[in-house]
């Protein structure tokens, strides 16, 4: 071999050495590199239950489910649903900590011949990536069999456009104790959630007749409270088995009236909390007055109260007496505040004026007196325009009313002694500057109702802040049209008015009256300027 060829071998092999080392090395560096794997989605695997989920004959007093991984429990007191609910709740263990199993002590005294449901709904976890075992249920009988009927369906409160989540779902069976009040006295024989839906699921219930109900239940005691639940109830008696699907809507009854002591905010206001039906209350003061003295008495439209109002005097409480048909209570107010409300005023409205809007002032403290020598308005070319005071039936609101025109700016002066209220004092300097737009600038909404139903309907058009920017009511299935609508997005309501009485009518559960139908429809709608869409509703119930 000659030397260069020899050379060139070495060379070679030399190349190839380094090569098979380099991709050794590389190889071996690749294998001590973590990657971490691809992410966990499995949920957490039942292994075991002792004793055995389904048992039979149950006597025990502890229960422990082990899993193929260690596990946490999530919102366990939300989450867990035990039916028939239990007088002592369990004491439910590990909690905070994660664990390869679930410890349940007993502390009840289990009925005979029952079957028990464990619903942990969504509570149980993976500890590392929290993967959920939904809807993980453990069932035992303290009889011979399990009981294996079940009852679904659907709840939903058509007042409010989002899922009304986490509703509890009851049955109350009839039996020689049962009377329509047990449900403001003792916890249902079954029951479920809905959870994060509005679906529900009854089951291991056994073969009986049963009044259906749901509750928002803002305590979570499982017993019905008028004054702070919603309650939804199916008139008809459940008989199980049965194939039918229950769907229903809850609602807020109307509590009986109450009035409560009244409260002084300062000098010269005082509140008085209610619940139910305050309209054309009478307050009648008791104690004596001078002979300057007035007072008013003004609904709180966001909240369950009377502010009554009353120009000061020395006294050191008030009698009263309130009245409403048979309704009759008396009340002592004591007086302690030497602060007064200070009277304030302001615009509204906004820079923007609607053209279908009045301007308003409104006022924090009511107003007795209006002096319009003192309030001006003057449009863009300093022309004065004529306008109409009206004081809101509040006394709180007034509102200048005028001749609106399109794209057009207007300035409002309410100068000091134009406004005097209640404790005589009169306002400071207000100077208010609006501007309109074009009919242009707004869309226009039609509304078509079609029904075979005998009923007027009440139409509310919804903003996307979900709130109502518009009510329309009808007697006849004709175009509703709503105009001047600022650009954006709105949703429909549509209230079944059976009884024409403008409002929606709220259901009664002893007097089983259920509420008027109430759609939401969900469908979006998008306003835009110059826009003049339809949108057809078909209401079948």
């Amino acid at each position: 071999m000659y030397p260069k060829q020899m050379y060139m071998r070495l060379s070679f092999f030399k190349f190839l050495s380094v090569l098979m080392l380099t991709s050794i090395l590389f190889s071996c560096a690749r294998r001590g590199t973590p990657t971490g794997g691809d992410k966990d989605t499995i949920p957490p695997i039942l292994e075991k239950a002792i004793p055995a989920n389904k048992t039979v004959n149950f006597k025990e007093k502890r229960i422990k489910i082990y899993f193929d991984e260690y596990i946490k429990l999530k919102d366990v007191k939300t989450q867990l649903i035990i039916s028939p609910p239990q007088k002592n709740e369990p004491i439910i263990t590990p909690v905070g900590t994660a664990s390869k199993f679930i410890s349940i002590k007993i502390l009840d005294t289990l009925d005979a011949n029952t079957t028990y449901l464990y619903n942990f709904g969504n509570s149980i976890v993976d500890n590392n990536e929290e993967n959920k075992l939904g809807n993980f249920k453990y069932v035992f009988s303290t009889g011979t069999y399990i009981d294996s009927l079940e009852v679904t369906g659907e709840v939903t409160d058509p007042l409010v456009k989002e899922t009304s989540k986490n509703l509890d779902v009851m049955l109350y069976e009839y039996d020689t104790a049962f009377t329509d009040s047990i449900i403001f006295k003792q916890k249902p024989r079954y029951i479920s959630n809905t959870l994060d839906s509005t679906l529900f699921e009854i089951s291991n219930v056994r073969k009986g007749k049963y009044l259906l109900i749901a509750l928002k239940d803002a305590n979570n005691n499982k017993i019905y409270d008028p004054d702070i639940d919603k309650i939804g109830f199916i008139n008809d008696t459940l008989n199980m088995p049965t194939d039918s699907v229950y769907n229903f809507t809850i609602f807020k009854e109307i509590p009986k009236l109450k009035i409560l002591k009244p409260k002084e905010v300062n000098s010269g206001h005082l509140i008085f909390g209610f619940k139910g039906k305050a309209e054309d209350l009478i307050i009648n003061l008791l104690s004596e007055t001078p002979p300057d003295f007035k007072s008013e008495i003004i609904y709180d439209t966001t909240k369950d109260t009377i502010n009554y109002w009353y120009t000061p005097f020395e006294a050191d409480s008030l009698n009263f007496e309130v009245s409403k048909g048979e309704y009759f209570e008396e009340f002592t107010a004591k007086l302690r505040s030497t602060k007064r409300d200070t009277l304030k005023i302001q615009n509204s409205v906004g820079n923007t004026l609607n053209l279908i809007d009045t301007l308003a002032i409104t006022s924090n403290t009511p107003i007795i007196k209006i002096d319009t020598s003192f309030i001006s308005i003057v449009n863009q070319d300093t022309v004065k325009v004529n306008f109409k005071p009206i004081l809101a039936t509040s006394k709180t609101k007034l509102y200048l009313n005028f001749d609106v025109k399109p794209d057009s700016k207007y300035t409002v002066e309410v100068l000091p002694n134009a406004i005097t209220d209640i404790y005589n004092t009169v306002n400071d300097s207000l100077s208010v500057k609006v501007a309109t737009k074009t009919p242009e600038d707004y869309g226009i909404l039609n509304v078509n109702i079609d029904s075979s139903l005998k009923s007027s309907f009440i139409v509310e058009l919804i903003n996307s802040k979900n709130t109502v920017v518009r009510v329309a009511k009808t007697s006849e299935l004709k175009t509703i049209r709503f105009e001047s609508l600022e650009p954006g997005n709105y949703y429909l309501r549509v209230t079944t008015d059976k009884n024409n009485n403008g409002i929606w009518d709220t259901g009664n559960f002893l007097e089983k009256r259920q509420p008027e139908k109430i759609k939401y429809f969900d469908k979006e709608i998008e306003i835009r300027a110059n826009w003049d869409p339809t949108e057809n509703l078909i209401i079948t119930e």
